[in-house]
């Protein structure tokens, strides 16, 4: 390989002094400080062992997994682990009512059983290169929107000529620091992946809504899939042909038990920090974005809950759009509550007067904090309408899909556009269509509809409504203060719609004409909001974006020169970008007069079950085996007792679900999947007494593979470090 050149980075001093257990780093950019510090708390291995170009390594056993996960390789096979949350569109999409795996869980007992992932797919890592050169002479002189739109060309450029399409290789650029850094991250992607196991969702969803985000915690989290090759060894499309990948390198699984303080490494794939965020930031954040998105994402589920709970096949078709939905409702709701309970806006604002002091007299800098303040005031008044249109107008699946016929329509009204342009168009949209439909739960989305068009209309400034739409709703339904108005139109909108009618939808496709997709109630309502949000206010929006990335690089590039004296250690936001933290497993004190243990055991699993219910229920055979304490080689010798999850120091964020959670050897005891409701403001603010990340433990894991579910198979492919 070539020989990577990497730009030094300055460290310093930032707004949080950084500490032992903080930090996502770059593992290739580990500093000697950073090593000896991960080596310090026990880490055994050595630099060239965690990351390297020339030979195997860690990171070679790191996968990103589908879109937004984090998967480890775990045998000489191509086995993978990661969280059942991860595998969920895989599991439900394999699931049908005969065999609902969903539910029952899965489990095959040889090769020839496991299921075809469909669309999933996996990435390794092969190399990274540093372009900021680069991509900083190409910006020479620019500022604002000219230099956002030249760099997303630049970035654009790089990653098609370090790509091979051929080869499944795919380069992304990343921008670290704010856009004062950028590496070029080269992966290569293996399309054939298939289900070897997963747990009943009553385990791998113990506790459901009610303990996410909670410690304790006693969710099996997991779920096992396998990579395929090309029998020459190269990545490769589905085919019966294919064999196992034959892995770089695998992780050992630990069946070690686990004490208070005992080293522990997260590698994975967490996908956005912001971790420099301004004040002004923090209260967008706290007015305005999150409250509104927690109280549309609310109405979502509600309606979608009501009817989940009435029938199975309801429950399993709305399963993965639930479960995602849910995830970040509560964790916004819990961000604001913890940025505004540690006021982290007034932490903000200290730092910045500080920096607003040293950069008096500095042209390049002292205009940052006058500018933005502008750009914010600048932006605010619309903010909320952008978040209405995302999660509440095209929080109805039915809205969003009407909305994607906008390029139906472009083409049918465009004269640039030929024939063969609308029926590629059309043939999409028929697609799609029928993928919608799967999908659609009329009844719950019916609900959405007339809620969220009741709500955009008082909570969204009149003068920011679609120009005659509440106007036209009012004559035709009744009084814009009454609920029944709202659901009227609602159900008039999805019985008159084509997108329900077959007949009438065949002969648009074969027919197309912009009038009749232009007379259509769902599409007239989608494309009224959208065309108001897109010509009115999205270049509100670019605006405001332009401006405050080239703020916040040059606030960042500013507090590099501001502490050069006062330097430590740095590091880059997550950007979905390969990362590892260390800390340790460890209890905490949540508040006063409380305190939290680092593992939680089947004992707990007994005391929360509750038979039948939505959220506690478990298979009735693992109910017996913990009774009878059957815990095999799997259990904790000094609790006496099979360890469920546990916690440790370890800094993340989304994108690390499903991410390997090591020992000191590189040995996996765990996978991490959440963390805990004291530390939410972690995407923000790191904080170093409150923030745990809670990982299923791989021997609750195990157990549930062995003795649960019976596949032994699995348990003799893994290599076992007792």
């Amino acid at each position: 390989m070539r020989k990577i050149f990497l730009t030094t980075v300055l460290v310093v001093l930032l707004v949080f002094k950084s500490i032992a257990d903080e930090g996502m780093w770059l593992p290739l950019l580990l500093g000697q400080q950073v090593y000896n510090d991960m080596v310090k708390k026990g880490l055994k291995l050595t630099k060239e062992q965690l990351y390297s170009i020339n030979k195997a390594s860690v990171k070679d056993a790191i996968i990103i997994f589908g879109g937004g996960c984090t998967g480890s390789i775990v045998s000489s096979e191509g086995l993978i682990f990661t969280n059942h949350h991860c595998g969920y569109d895989v599991i439900a999409n394999a699931s049908t009512l005969e065999h609902n795996f969903l539910r029952d869980g899965f489990y095959a007992k040889n090769k020839g059983e496991e299921i075809p992932g469909g669309d999933l797919s996996v990435q390794f890592l092969l190399r990274i290169e540093d372009v900021t050169k680069e991509v900083m002479d190409s910006l020479k002189g620019l500022a604002g929107t000219e230099r956002v739109q030249r760099q997303n060309q630049v970035l654009a450029g790089i990653n098609k000529r370090m790509s091979d399409p051929a080869q499944f290789i795919e380069t992304r650029v990343s921008a670290l620091f704010k856009g004062n850094q950028f590496l070029a991250f080269v992966y290569q992607r293996y399309n054939d992946v298939r289900l070897v196991g997963a747990p009943p969702e009553t385990v791998g969803k113990f506790g459901g809504d009610t303990d996410n985000w909670e410690w304790p915690r006693h969710t099996g989290d997991y779920s096992v899939f396998r990579v395929y090759m090309s029998p020459d060894g190269k990545p490769a499309r589905y085919s019966d042909k294919n064999v196992p990948l034959k892995p770089k390198w695998f992780l050992p699984v630990a069946l070690k038990p686990l004490k208070d303080g005992d080293y522990s490494m997260i590698y994975g794939y967490p996908g956005s920090t912001n971790r420099y965020e301004t004040s002004y930031g923090i209260l967008q954040k706290i007015d305005i974005d999150n409250p509104t998105l927690v109280k549309l994402r609310d109405i979502r589920l509600k309606y979608m809950f009501e009817q989940m709970k009435k029938d199975p096949a309801v429950k399993l078709q709305l399963a993965s759009s639930y479960s995602n939905i849910a995830n970040y409702w509560k964790f916004f709701d819990g961000e604001s509550k913890q940025l505004i309970k540690y006021d982290v806006y007034g932490q903000k604002k200290k730092f910045e007067d500080q920096f607003i002091a040293w950069a008096k007299g500095k042209p390049e800098y002292e205009v940052i904090f006058p500018e933005w303040e502008k750009a914010y005031a600048a932006w605010r008044p619309y903010s909320m309408l952008r978040m209405y249109i995302n999660e509440g107008i095209m929080g109805s699946p039915l809205a969003a899909f009407a909305s994607s016929l906008r390029q139906v329509e472009n083409v049918l009204v465009s004269t640039k556009y030929s024939a063969e342009d609308v029926k590629k168009a059309v043939e999409s949209a028929d697609k799609m269509r029928d993928e919608f439909l799967k999908e659609e739960n009329k009844p719950s989305d019916q609900k959405i509809l007339g809620t969220v068009t009741m709500m955009y209309y008082h909570d969204i400034p009149k003068d920011q409504h679609p120009v005659g739409f509440y106007s036209t709703l009012k004559n035709q339904y009744g009084d814009l203060d009454n609920e029944e108005t709202y659901k009227k139109f609602a159900a008039d909108v999805f019985s008159k719609t084509m997108i329900f009618d077959d007949a009438r939808w065949k002969a648009f496709v074969a027919n197309p004409d912009a009038n009749k997709l232009q007379e259509d109630p769902a599409f007239n309502f989608a494309n009224a909001f959208f065309t108001n949000y897109i010509i009115k206010y999205f270049p509100y929006f670019q605006k405001f974006n332009a401006a405050n990335a080239e703020l916040g690089r040059l606030y960042m590039k500013g507090i590099m020169e501001m502490n050069p004296a006062k330097a430590k250690k740095m590091y880059p936001d997550a950007t979905f970008t390969m990362r590892v933290s260390y800390g340790s497993v460890k209890s905490y004190n949540p508040r006063d007069a409380v305190h939290y243990d680092y593992v939680t055991t089947s004992k707990g699993i007994l005391e929360k079950y509750i038979a039948g219910d939505y959220e506690f229920d478990l298979p009735a055979r693992q109910i017996e085996l913990l009774k009878k304490r059957d815990f095999g080689q799997y259990i904790d010798k000094q609790r006496n007792d099979l360890v469920i999850d546990f916690i440790t120091t370890n800094d993340i964020t989304g994108g690390n679900s499903g991410s390997p959670v090591m020992n000191a050897k590189g040995e996996l005891i765990g996978l991490a999947f959440d963390g805990n409701y004291e530390a939410l403001s972690h995407k923000i603010q790191f904080d170093k007494d409150l923030n745990r990340t809670i990982c299923v433990d791989i021997r609750y894991v195990l157990w549930c593979i062995d003795k649960l579910g019976g596949a032994t198979n699995i348990i003799k492919e893994l290599k076992l470090a007792r």
